[in-house]
């Protein structure tokens, strides 16, 4: 199947990442110090992020690795969608629950493995096999989950309303 994407040319992207906890006083060695920021893209909301709080950030605000994961799920769901407006399959539906895993390898801090569990409900008439098939395509064109470095695995669940 041809990939679904609007176009193939590049597009570019741009944001950019403020800190907000220099306003709670500078940064000093040997101290505590705010991990709060804002994510501010031209256009649209202000998204407020901090760190995990396993690293001394707000755990009420977005970290780096909820954003990440968001990104793999998003792209994943948009794949999906696209891919089944094409094949003309009735999606009622479309919740994920994903998860990832932030762990030592090689040394070094990060992402280990993400997991995402779409489930999808199809309106009466829907195939189901063919409802599961597409989150393979949907994995292969998904650019988010072609640019991350470790593996994400796709555990769908398929029900008809």
């Amino acid at each position: 199947m041809a990939d679904p994407s609007p176009s193939r040319h590049r597009h570019d992207y741009r944001l950019r990442t403020v800190w907000t906890g220099a306003a709670k006083g500078a940064l000093a060695a040997g101290t505590d110090y705010s991990r709060d920021l804002e994510v501010r893209i031209s256009g649209k909301p202000t998204l407020p992020a901090s760190t995990a709080p396993s690293y001394g950030g707000d755990d009420s605000k977005h970290n780096p690795e909820d954003l990440l994961l968001s990104a793999l799920s998003t792209c994943h769901l948009l794949s999906y969608l696209a891919l089944a407006a094409r094949a003309g399959l009735p999606v009622a539906a479309y919740e994920d629950d994903a998860a990832c895993v932030v762990d030592m390898k090689d040394g070094r801090v990060r992402i280990t493995e993400a997991t995402l569990r779409p489930t999808v409900t199809l309106a009466a008439g829907g195939d189901a096999e063919k409802a599961a098939r597409l989150h393979a395509q949907a994995h292969q064109i998904c650019f988010i989950s072609n640019s991350v470095n470790f593996p994400v695995s796709i555990e769908p669940r398929i029900v008809t309303a």
